[in-house]
């Protein structure tokens, strides 16, 4: 292992204790992963969301072999204050994680650069390392993982009992979810298999795991049983660090090899991303454990719920998962017999709504843009631009150190100094909003282009960079530290998981539904901003927001006509004739019109500007709210 690993500090919301669990559920499953991970690299601080915890019972019967202390909200450190737990915080304070699936993906990462021996850890981000890695607000499944999952079951234990009768809609979901067919990489070869197994009607017998192997290494007791699925038999034999096993099935036979794609079986879930065990299952456990166990008390019947009982057992049969449960209090079920006939009428999938709700109308896009644009003109909208308050105000780029240069790094000479054109326009609008001691944050900073510049050149302001990406994160940080700023923060979190307060917003091509989010963020902290959006054409419905977002537009266009203007936006760049890039500018202008109206309702000012000059971008709106 080695040995100079910095210390990082972990900080988890404790609420209150329920049976084996630490609520809220977050924590639980932080602390369920170190477990797992056998990781003691963190130190681990426990934060009260009131004042009457008892320490001892905190620290001793909850958390087994893990060194946890208590600290107040008021003592946490500054750029924590301004984040959503769990976060996890280098020493120097500057850099902080925070939200349930960055810190997860964090404590793997490390885990494994402290002990590479510790491949099965690594493994639980999946392939290409991307699992829990999408934000979400635009990835469903992540919702349902970090979002919706663990606040269901915590409201499922809260109901009253005349209210925790019916499953939750979102455990549903997951059920549906898993009866869903796989996709995983390489999938051909495993659904041809699948197929020849069916032709001979085989079983595979696949490995059970017995008993946990143990620290000193001992080798894992096994016992074989029947399994029909040729799934079950690839999962396992890479838990047990073999290669994956084709001795369940004979080598492809002729017909088989000559079967058509789309006639080969589908794969069936193991666990809950597909074949292989990830960070989701270490994720779920801890919600499925404790909803399966009120369930139980109050006598309800599972078989309602085959797949997610039949994926909590043979979660259980992983390596590691029943001696990390133990070290954390949790006792986990053994369900037998849950596939007996139902005592009770199901509860029908389709009753349960999807989180974004597809549109009733047909979602094909026929036409152009130009009846959209007609039927706005003929209510007297159209897309306007107020003149810049600036436009030939420049930075004197060669005065300035080359660590404050967006042609930092592999950047082509040409895109860098159109980049430095970019920030012209946005340190420009926000030098005459800023005052001294404002706070200023760069949401979706990438590697820190308008943060690291607004940072050196406003020395008595604060400034938060805000990026999902940790590389891009760590890059604006290595280039903060050559410049010696002190007045710099660095988030790794999704935009929900900030809610400090700030005075201005400021966003350079946030993609697609992201403008909609910062300005959202603006609007609730009362704080001005300047905002240049970007992709228009990923624009669409979430479980936030819906389009179009004001109300003088919704009266006019329907969802449909609105995602014609988003499509057409998109259509600016360079190489098109320039009638179609007149067309996209104009499309651009009314979607950036209708957020600009959104916000007025709301009590804010807003200009539509176009950044000088126009060829810096083929996105080259750019929006400057106030509060009023």
């Amino acid at each position: 292992m080695k040995d100079s690993v910095a210390e990082e500090h972990l900080y988890l919301d404790f609420s209150h204790q329920y049976r084996d669990s630490i609520f809220p559920l977050h924590t639980s499953i932080s602390l369920f992963l170190l477990s797992y991970c056998d990781c003691k690299l963190f130190k681990i601080f426990l934060v009260p969301t009131s004042e009457d915890v008892d320490d001892k019972f905190v620290t001793k019967k909850l958390l087994g072999d893990l060194e946890v202390h208590l600290i107040s909200r008021c003592q946490l450190p500054v750029v924590v204050q301004s984040c959503c737990l769990p976060a996890v915080v280098v020493k120097d304070g500057k850099f902080c994680r925070a939200g349930l699936s960055v810190v997860l993906r964090h404590i793997i990462q490390k885990t494994y650069e402290a002990d590479p021996s510790k491949k099965y850890v690594l493994e639980l981000l999946g392939f290409k390392k991307t699992c829990l890695k999408a934000c979400a607000e635009v990835s469903q499944w992540t919702r349902l993982c970090e979002i919706s999952i663990p606040l269901a079951v915590e409201g499922f234990l809260t109901a009253s009992p005349e209210h925790c009768h019916t499953i939750p809609p979102d455990i549903l979901r997951l059920e549906r979810k898993l009866g869903e067919p796989v996709r995983v990489h390489n999938d051909d070869k495993i659904r041809r298999q699948k197929l020849q197994q069916q032709k001979a009607g085989a079983k595979a017998a696949v490995p059970v795991l017995g008993k946990e192997a143990t620290e000193e290494g001992e080798t894992v007791e096994m016992h074989h049983r029947p399994l029909p699925s040729v799934e079950l038999s690839i999962a396992f034999s890479k838990l047990l660090v073999q290669e994956e096993v084709s001795g369940a099935v004979n080598r492809e036979a002729p017909h088989i090899r000559r079967t058509k794609t789309s006639d080969l079986p589908l794969l069936d879930h193991v666990f809950a991303e597909g074949l292989y065990f990830t960070l989701a299952d270490i994720v779920l456990l801890p919600c499925i454990h404790q909803f399966l166990v009120s369930s139980k008390k109050q006598g309800k019947n599972l078989v309602n719920l085959p797949l997610i009982t039949a994926w909590y057992r043979r979660v259980q049969e992983v390596p590691g998962v029943k001696q990390a449960a133990g070290k954390c209090s949790m006792e986990l079920l053994q369900l037998p017999g849950l596939m007996s006939a139902p005592e009770e009428p199901l509860q029908e999938f389709s009753s349960v709504p999807d989180e974004i709700e597809e549109e009733n109308e047909d979602s094909h896009f026929i036409g152009g843009p130009r009846p959209t644009m007609t039927k706005l003109m003929e209510n007297g909208i159209e897309a306007k631009f107020s003149p810049h308050p600036c436009p030939s105000w420049t930075l004197d780029w060669t005065s300035l150190p080359s660590a404050v240069s967006p042609g930092e790094g592999k950047m082509s000479r040409d895109r860098a100094l159109r980049k430095q054109q970019q920030l012209n326009n946005l340190v420009a609008a926000v030098t005459k909003l800023a005052k001294p001691g404002n706070v200023i944050v760069d949401f979706c900073s990438g590697g820190g282009h308008v943060g690291i510049v607004l940072a050196h050149m406003m020395p008595s302001c604060q400034v938060v960079l805000i990026e999902n990406k940790e590389l891009s994160l760590i890059r604006a940080k290595d280039r903060s530290d050559e410049l010696g700023l002190n007045n710099i923060w660095f988030i790794q979190a999704n935009l929900d998981y900030f809610n400090g307060n700030f005075n201005i917003g400021v966003a350079l091509h946030a993609c697609g539904v992201a403008t909609d989010m910062v300005m959202e963020h603006c609007i609730k902290a009362q704080a001005a901003f300047v905002i240049s959006p970007c992709c228009y054409g990923f624009i669409q419905n979430t479980v936030k927001f819906k389009y179009p977002r004001s109300h003088q537009f919704k009266e006019i266009l329907s969802y449909k006509e609105h995602m014609i203007l988003c499509r057409f936006a998109d259509q600016t760049a360079v190489q098109l004739p320039p009638e179609r890039r007149l067309i996209g500018k104009q499309c651009m202008g009314l979607v950036d019109l209708d957020r600009a109206r959104a916000a007025e309702e709301r009590n804010y000012s807003v200009q539509v500007i176009t950044m000088e000059p126009e060829s810096c971008s083929p996105k080259n709106n750019m929006f400057v709210g106030i509060p009023t």
